[in-house]
């Protein structure tokens, strides 16, 4: 696996020297002397761990760290610091800008369990992150989903299902309904004159059209075969007058066939008729 990636930054050489010689073999050791020096390693690589030291010439640590923060704001920070600085720390560290702070002369072992725990910390950032996106790509895909379920189907029959638990859902259950079967009437020649695509274009806008005074009636769409809506009033939601509403949604569907006859007047030789049967 590779290395886990750590910038070291303190303008004393000897302390460097140190740090790499003591955690070269477990981690990706990356050194500055300077505030500038470090902004450049940080652009030039994926580091996931900067430690610095507070007090330094041009700029000190925590200053560095402020800088950082935008650009960088998934990397864990660290500060190395003597018992003068330790107010400014902790402030730092209540506003956000630092995970933990390191005391000089630092302790190896305390020095290596707190760079343990930034690691864990960064993995277990990053995996939130990655679930995060995860799950609003789940979210975005159930509301494409919901968005094509409610253009067929009446948002009182939605909000039964997304009440309801999956059982209740397929229990059986006898009710008095009406069926409405629509479908136009030589269809196979009318779509000779288009090409696949006008077709399909076609009969999207049919659809639409024709589902809209369904739900108008509180009916919903059962299924499409072909050219042929087949749609249920009562079924999927208990309504009074069904028979009626179905009647009526028969009605309305040869209302509205004028605008659709309009609109594909050039492309066809004839007008297009519908037949409908209501039980």
């Amino acid at each position: 696996m590779e290395k886990f990636p750590i910038l070291y930054v303190d303008d004393e050489a000897h302390n460097l020297t140190s740090f790499v010689s003591t955690f070269r073999k477990e981690y990706k050791i990356f050194t500055a002397t300077s505030g500038n020096d470090a902004l450049e390693i940080m652009r030039n690589n994926k580091i996931k761990l900067v430690i610095t030291d507070q007090r330094m010439p041009e700029m000190t640590g925590i200053q560095l760290l402020e800088k950082l923060s935008p650009e960088f704001p998934d990397s864990v920070r660290m500060i190395l610091t003597g018992f003068s600085d330790i107010e400014v720390i902790i402030e730092a560290i209540n506003s956000g800008r630092v995970f933990r702070y390191i005391t000089k002369p630092w302790d190896e072992n305390d020095l290596r369990m707190t760079i343990e725990n930034a690691r864990q910390l960064f993995e277990l950032q990053t995996r939130n992150k990655s679930l995060m996106v995860e799950l609003q790509q789940k979210v975005v895909e159930q509301e494409q989903t919901l968005k094509l379920f409610v253009r067929y189907v009446p948002e009182q029959v939605v909000k039964k299902t997304l009440e309801n638990s999956q059982d209740s859902i397929f229990e059986g259950e006898l009710r008095e309904v009406a069926v409405l079967f629509c479908d136009i009437r030589g269809f196979t020649p009318l779509s000779e004159v288009l090409s696949p695509k006008e077709v399909v274009s076609f009969l999207n806008e049919y659809y639409q059209m024709m589902t809209e005074v369904v739900k108008q009636f509180n009916g919903s769409v059962i299924q499409f075969v072909g050219d042929e809506i087949f749609a249920a009033f009562g079924a999927l939601e208990l309504y009074p007058d069904t028979a009626r509403n179905s009647v009526f949604c028969a009605l309305k569907m040869m209302d509205v066939l004028p605008a659709l006859n309009e609109k594909y007047r050039e492309k066809f030789t004839t007008e297009i008729e519908i037949g409908i049967g209501v039980n």
